[in-house]
């Protein structure tokens, strides 16, 4: 096998792109517990959010001249029905409260398409964020 071209590799952050950061924004602090971060100022808005201990995910403004092919609401095929996310693109984010907080993601009105993996212990929470981007949580029941 080829030796690969870089070096040091580790992941730096995700970014999404939206129509109303500050909503997106909300979001993961309220579901996840983001941080803001600072951010830098560019010529269209951004908010950085931080989740300890060192992943980031970066909003981004969306131009509204192009319509990524990744823009899951613009997409002319888009399904918003989350039990296909497991199959589609995602984030995922592991918990050690598994079972509340899946509860408290249904409180909050979102739909949630859960099952348990095929060894029996971990299961899956699959939802998407206010901008149609795909989420997986995973854990453990909380016995």
């Amino acid at each position: 096998m080829a030796a690969a071209a870089a070096k040091g590799v580790s992941l730096n952050h995700v970014s999404r792109e939206s129509s109303d950061i500050e909503r997106l924004a909300q979001f993961y602090i309220e579901v996840f517990g983001f941080q803001r971060v600072e951010s830098p100022k560019f010529e269209f808005d951004v908010i950085w959010l931080k989740l300890e201990p060192s992943f980031y995910l970066h909003l981004i403004e969306r131009d509204p001249t192009t319509k990524l092919p990744e823009g899951p609401w613009s997409s002319t095929s888009a399904v918003a029905d989350p039990k296909h996310l497991p199959r589609g693109h995602h984030i995922c984010f592991s918990v050690s409260n598994f079972d509340s907080f899946v509860q408290a993601v249904k409180e909050k009105g979102i739909q949630i398409h859960h099952r348990t993996q095929p060894d029996g212990k971990t299961k899956q929470a699959f939802f998407f964020d206010p901008d149609g981007n795909g989420l997986e949580v995973a854990g453990r029941s909380e016995e």
